[in-house]
């Protein structure tokens, strides 16, 4: 199983199943909101894989949910759990479930809807690149990165657990030798601990080395 985040939007409720729980048993990483706005709220930060509206839970059809899911991002798989007294429109997700189904019927909905893995997948300790993809997973932070964020990433991770001298980074990354203004490299750094540290301010695996230049830590 790859790894992959799932946002799953729900409340407890009583006769309600939670799915939450159990899905993480099947090794996934499952971020909860207990509402559609505060799923779009979390949207750019979890930049999700798949999202489940437990629209049961919610005592909703959940097509308003999964509609605004789909304005904030139309690519984004939606999978909506209903309670088969509630009509909805089949139309408002890519998968309806209706209740009650096993976890193990969720689980087989949403390994089709995950991305696959790519053909140049970097591991290293807690992180996984996939190039091909521009996608970094890294202690259950999943996020993309642009095509420099990328090279600059393969790069400390080739060199993991040695300085790499900003000369070497700007030579290889920007293709250039010229190191007269570092705030790029600087900026860039900053995208990337935002992208794998849990604690940006405080790096655990990205660490300067002042006067030097950047060690990868894994």
């Amino acid at each position: 199983m790859i790894e992959a985040t799932i946002l799953i939007i729900e409340r407890k409720r009583a006769g309600v199943p939670s799915f939450t729980y159990s899905l993480r048993r099947k090794g996934l990483d499952v971020e909860v909101a207990s509402s559609g706005s505060q799923a779009l709220e979390h949207l750019p930060r979890l930049k999700p894989d798949v999202v489940v509206v437990n629209a049961a839970s919610l005592r909703s059809t959940g097509v308003r949910i999964c509609l605004a899911l789909k304005r904030a991002d139309a690519k984004l798989p939606v999978i909506l759990i209903v309670d088969s007294r509630k009509p909805t429109s089949k139309a408002a997700a890519d998968v309806v479930l209706t209740l009650p189904f096993t976890v193990q019927k969720l689980y087989n909905r949403i390994k089709p809807l995950l991305p696959g893995d790519g053909k140049n997948i970097v591991r290293v300790g807690p992180i996984r690149l996939d190039v091909e993809r521009r996608r970094v997973h890294c202690l259950g932070k999943n996020s993309r990165l642009t095509p420099r964020l990328v090279a600059l990433l393969q790069v400390l991770l080739e060199h993991r657990g040695e300085v790499v001298p900003r000369e070497t980074l700007f030579t290889q990354v920007w293709d250039t030798a010229y190191t007269g203004d570092t705030r790029t490299l600087d900026v860039h750094i900053s995208w990337l601990r935002k992208a794998i540290e849990l604690d940006p301010a405080h790096p655990r695996f990205l660490k300067t080395v002042r006067g030097v230049g950047y060690r990868l830590d894994v």
